[in-house]
């Protein structure tokens, strides 16, 4: 099981949560030193090519819901596991989620990738929305 750095990954958390901030994701991936904050940022695809087939991550992301009435944010978070993780490496992500959850615990929608052509933001945010469940609006 990874130590998880709790300070470094509260802190990007509470970042992307914070509606003052510009920060939309926060990655956090496994080091020597065990899981902890990667990076932070604004745009999709920055976040999409941290997720490659070498590498095993977690991602919390901030998608803007709503309708013309009323916006409103929530959140995603994501388990990816690459394609070229080893067998070993990728039955350790379970466990270690649980303990990078302790930390992550107001989402919308959780969810895992391992083929990144199935990262689009568009069903990401479709998703989200689902779980959210009543979605009013004119329809305009």
């Amino acid at each position: 099981m990874a130590t998880v750095d709790r300070e470094a990954l509260n802190a990007a958390y509470t970042d992307v949560r914070d509606d003052n901030s510009e920060t939309k994701w926060a990655v956090f991936t496994y080091g020597e030193e065990g899981i902890g904050h990667d990076s932070s940022g604004t745009e999709f695809d920055d976040l999409k090519s941290k997720f490659t087939d070498e590498e095993r991550c977690f991602a919390f992301l901030r998608v803007e819901t709503g309708d013309e009435m009323s916006k409103r944010a929530k959140f995603a978070f994501i388990t990816w596991i690459g394609n070229q993780v080893s067998v070993l490496k990728k039955a350790k992500v379970s466990t270690d989620k649980g303990n990078v959850k302790l930390i992550i615990q107001n989402f919308a929608k959780e969810l895992m990738f391992s083929d990144i052509n199935d990262i689009e933001e568009d069903i990401i945010k479709d998703e989200v929305k689902k779980a959210g469940g009543a979605n009013y609006g004119t329809a305009r």
